[in-house]
């Protein structure tokens, strides 16, 4: 059985982290929280598998030919039907919204006092922070209390000034027509005197050749503290039943389907009544996957499984007493085909 999986469109590994509590450790393993409700087996209910006609395959046909430039629409125009034949195909999503916290040092610049977070818990699973819309990634970073301490800025050695990067320290601007060489078409640049600098202090620094270092803003000191890291991530596991060998499974990706159930809960039960027993399993083997990657190093705050039929219908038509074959398939109504019958005004027939 073939998975998909994504975040942000699709997940990826967990990273392994430290797991105390200690500042700067990285992620931190949440502490055990009762198992959410899952809210029982989604209701049972009838699965009706659409089918389109011959007007609408023939003018997703005409569409198909009308968007490629050395096709020609008469196959489409005059094509004679044989069979259309519809095929279930399903694609099963299950989405885990996960909320995962780590301890990371932030430095910024020291404005003259050590600022006290409004914070009584210290703990970093203890700390309230309100959870963003639900499946979509955000990340949130709040100081921790009493871990501020007021260090030396290290960039400029505690100066509070950095070399201009403009003017490289000289307090000229570059020369713009030997570009900083000294040398203009095999010679001595007679615009800079060969200095590589023009005559022109350098905007950036007002020719003082430095300027406030950007890490203290000119302070010389900064402000060291631990910053409590909340990232919220939709992991997201796809899986597309379907029963044509001959029709790539990559194109699914690019289309809609027909939403025929929708089970949101904290927690989600396997779906178990689903006519295709491939998306029974798939929902089963989605859901062990996502709880045993994530329940260790994050809380799951709320989970969404979908099916979804996606329309797929062959094709058979006969064109100049030659037979050929097309797929329609998803609710734009997209075509697929290997061998379109006439391409440059020219018949492969």
């Amino acid at each position: 059985m073939a998975f998909s999986a994504s975040s942000h469109q699709h997940f990826g590994t967990l990273n392994t982290m430290p797991t105390q509590g200690t500042p700067g450790c990285g992620y931190i393993r949440p502490p055990p929280y009762p198992v959410p409700d899952s809210g029982g087996q989604p209701v049972q209910r009838n699965w009706n598998i659409p089918c389109i006609s011959e007007s609408e395959a023939r003018a997703a046909f005409l569409e198909y030919a009308s968007s490629h430039c050395c096709y020609s629409s008469t196959p489409a125009r005059e094509m004679v039907f044989e069979d259309l034949q519809a095929f279930n195909t399903y694609r099963y999503r299950l989405e885990t919204f996960t909320e995962s916290r780590s301890l990371e040092w932030r430095t910024k610049p020291f404005t003259g006092k050590i600022e006290v977070p409004v914070l009584t818990a210290e703990l970093p699973w203890n700390v309230p922070v309100a959870v963003p819309k639900m499946f979509q990634n955000n990340t949130k970073e709040i100081m921790m209390p009493h871990t501020s301490s007021v260090k030396e800025c290290s960039a400029c050695m505690a100066s509070g000034k950095r070399a201009c990067k403009q003017c490289g320290g000289r307090t000229k601007e570059q020369c713009d027509w030997c570009k900083g060489t000294g040398v203009f078409i095999n010679d001595r640049c007679s615009h800079c005197s060969g200095t590589g600098s023009s005559a022109t202090p350098c905007k950036a620094c007002s020719g003082r050749g430095k300027v406030n270092c950007s890490d203290c803003s000119g302070q010389g000191r900064v402000l060291k503290y631990n910053a409590l890291v909340v990232q919220w991530k939709n992991n997201i596991i796809e899986y597309v039943a379907h029963q044509r060998n001959d029709f790539p499974a990559e194109l699914f990706q690019t289309v809609t389907g027909q939403k025929l159930l929708v089970d949101e809960h904290d927690m989600v039960y396997p779906i178990k009544n689903f006519p295709d027993s491939n998306v029974n399993k798939a929902s089963m083997n989605a859901i062990e996957r996502h709880r045993t990657q994530f329940t260790s190093m994050s809380r799951i705050l709320r989970q969404r499984q979908t099916i979804e039929h996606i329309p797929l219908t062959r094709v058979e038509y006969r064109w100049r007493e030659a037979a050929f074959s097309f797929y329609v398939y998803g609710n734009e109504h997209k075509v697929y085909t290997k061998n379109y019958p006439q391409k440059c005004c020219c018949t492969i027939i």
